[in-house]
């Protein structure tokens, strides 16, 4: 399937993001969210802004979010029904988090069906589990000012000291070795059958991630054909 490439900031594009935690998902859905002026959308974004708007899917939402429970796919697929349907969504759009599983997926062709519209790409990021781990586990974050360091590829001048404070530099609880692997089994127990799903459906193109952001935003854009 060829992208209807237009110029740069006005292209029509739908595409759904996959990846596992930490492969870099949210990065380059900003890059080509700028680069081809279409919205990034976060299923993570919507609940928040419902949330915080009080609408009444917010209000369904909070029920679950205040207990510690995951939103239900209904609410879900509502919130990102009215999201979809607004007009910065006529032209293209980047979904990121959503779909999670095969129902949803499934859901979300009703909802562009509805539309009259359809996913172009699924673009997956691959990342090894293991360099996801080392990534993820490797980070560090000053108490103070909130700058970010990597034992690995951007180590503190002094262990444990900001560079930018002096500050103390702590791990995250959802950088935790245990954490990560977690969400990695979450996600291929889950998610990771849409990568199935949707290569039999002709529409999966994959970028392998890189050390390098620009490295890997120049995969992804050979993988989308738009270089």
């Amino acid at each position: 399937m060829i992208l209807k490439i237009k110029v740069d900031g006005d292209m029509d594009m739908r595409l759904i993001i996959l990846g596992a935690p930490g492969a870099g998902k949210g990065t380059q859905a900003e890059y080509l969210s700028n680069r081809f002026g279409i919205p990034h959308i976060s299923t993570g974004d919507i609940l928040r802004e419902n949330v915080r708007n009080q609408t009444e899917l917010g209000k369904k939402a909070k029920e679950y979010m205040d207990k510690g429970l995951l939103v239900p796919d209904e609410i879900v697929i509502e919130l990102v029904k009215d999201r979809l349907a607004q007009d910065d969504c006529k032209n293209g759009f980047l979904l990121d988090g959503f779909p999670r599983n095969i129902s949803q997926a499934e859901a979300l062709e009703k909802v562009l069906a509805d539309l009259g519209q359809k996913i172009d790409k699924v673009l997956n990021i691959e990342v090894p589990d293991e360099k996801i781990l080392e990534r993820m586990s490797g980070r560090r974050i000053c108490k103070n000012c909130g700058a970010s360091f990597h034992i690995i590829y951007r180590p503190p001048k002094k262990e444990g000291i900001c560079d930018v404070c002096g500050g103390e530099l702590y791990q995250r609880e959802d950088d935790r070795e245990e954490t990560v692997k977690r969400r990695l089994e979450v996600y291929h127990a889950q998610t990771q059958p849409l990568i199935e799903y949707y290569k039999n459906k002709g529409l999966l193109v994959t970028a392998v991630g890189q050390e390098e952001i620009a490295d890997t935003t120049k995969e992804v854009l050979k993988a989308l054909g738009v270089e």
